[in-house]
């Protein structure tokens, strides 16, 4: 649901088959990738860096 919840498809993408299991697993590896590098960056500006 994590795609659906950050806006990359629709739901309805998911049911009727539109998507893969492989786009849905790249899709999470890039929410993945992200998250991280958005807490990496926080950190970074929290420590002065």
């Amino acid at each position: 649901m994590r795609p659906v919840l950050r806006g990359l498809c629709r739901y309805a993408d998911l049911v009727d088959g539109t998507l893969t299991l492989f786009d849905v697993a790249e899709m999470n590896d890039a929410i993945d990738v992200l998250d991280e590098n958005t807490w990496r960056a926080q950190e970074a500006a929290r420590n002065g860096r």
